[in-house]
């Protein structure tokens, strides 16, 4: 789960890492509505899952109430990539003197976390990644509940930030860590971690992934998804044990797989193609013909969605349920048309189901051919 910009300053605080208090307005009556006293200059800023607000105009800064207003009134509603904007978190303006970039990942292949840290950052961070790799100091470490001080010293003196900062990025570095860590986070990031004019780190921004298979340990953000849920399919999805991944306000193709390892090869290649996937569905493991139907009802109900590709590798997961779950599922999921790659367990006898099931299906042999069909747009 992919925690808001407020949400994530939530947590920050909570850890004692250093930030700017806030408050988040969904609407202009709430602006208005607003009673306590601020400390202007403000920053509003426009809380969607996305990169490049401020280059959309998502950030905007006020001097006054009349000014917090009026920009709060350009900011609700607009849409930043394809993204309508339903909430502003406004704090106070920092005066900045550095940018820098801090986080923690998960290393998959390694199961291990890994620290990031460049002495430069905020918008063009992916691109100073791209054309100077040097600046990137990277160190995979051993699992534990606390980073070492002698570590957090390694990234300062690779880096060569200045010792006058020892005490208190050791203080921010530990207390991120925290974070990833007790959070069950899957990335735990601040960009910009900024040095403000008076010489203070200050976390400016920062995103929190928390690992969904996680959140039975940590209710509060389970009630928060649950109350702010950004779309109404990954609710329903979610009462079937289904994850349902919305990946972009365009394209017309929807994924159903089982693992997100072959969602993401699934996407490449789609990507590869030059089309666009909408979103995806994740099954888990032994998904049944029931379960199948209504993965298919909810992926078709996405509106931009007209083609499914289906590509299952079964284990427990048995070939002839999913094709069950097709042939069950094929009256009510609006025409869509389906590309269905099948291998595993029971290919056969769900190959011969699907056979006799009348619709717009495609069968492909493998994944890129899959991709293949999906790029020819007609049915094998």
């Amino acid at each position: 789960m992919k925690l808001p910009e407020y949400k994530a300053h939530e947590l920050f605080r909570q850890y004692g890492l250093p930030c700017s208090a806030g408050f988040v307005a969904g609407s202009v009556e709430e602006l208005e509505s607003f009673d306590k006293p601020l400390d202007y200059p403000l920053v509003l800023k426009a809380q969607v899952q996305t990169g490049g607000r401020g280059k959309a105009g998502g950030v905007q800064f006020a001097s006054n109430r009349a000014e917090l207003i009026s920009k709060g009134k350009q900011i609700l509603g607009m849409k930043i990539k394809g993204l309508t904007v339903g909430k502003v978190f406004v704090t106070g303006k920092v005066e900045i003197k550095k940018e820098m970039y801090l986080s923690f990942t998960l290393d998959r292949k390694q199961k291990k976390a890994v620290l990031i840290f460049c002495q430069e950052g905020g918008v063009d961070i992916n691109e100073i990644a791209e054309k100077f790799p040097d600046k990137i100091i990277k160190l995979t470490l051993e699992p534990g509940p606390a980073i070492e001080d002698f570590l957090i010293e390694y990234v300062m003196d690779m880096s060569g930030l200045s010792t006058e900062y020892r005490d208190s990025f050791r203080n921010v570095v530990k207390r991120l860590y925290s974070v990833f860590v007790e959070m069950d986070c899957m990335l735990a990031e601040i960009n910009p971690l900024v040095i403000n004019v008076s010489g203070t780190l200050v976390a400016l921004d920062g995103k929190i992934d928390i690992d969904d298979n996680a959140l039975f340990r940590h209710d509060d953000i389970r009630k928060f998804r649950e109350e702010t849920e950004d779309t109404d399919l990954a609710g329903e999805a979610r009462k079937f044990n289904f994850l349902y991944i919305p990946i972009k306000n365009a394209g017309n193709i929807g994924i159903i797989s089982n693992g997100s390892g072959m969602i993401m090869s699934s996407m490449d290649l789609i990507a590869k193609r030059g089309m666009e996937v909408a979103c995806a569905l994740d099954l888990g493991g032994g998904a049944t013909a029931d379960r199948i139907k209504e993965a298919l009802r909810i992926v078709a109900s996405n509106p931009l969605v007209d083609t499914i590709f289906i590509n299952i590798f079964g284990g427990i997961t048995r070939c002839d349920e999913i094709a069950q779950g097709v042939e069950n599922a094929i009256g009510n999921i609006g025409g869509a048309r389906l590309v269905i790659r099948l291998e595993g367990t029971n290919k056969e006898k769900g190959l011969a189901i699907l056979e006799g099931v009348k619709g717009n299906i495609s069968m492909a042999t493998g994944l890129r051919d899959g991709v293949d069909i999906l790029a020819r747009g007609t049915k094998a």
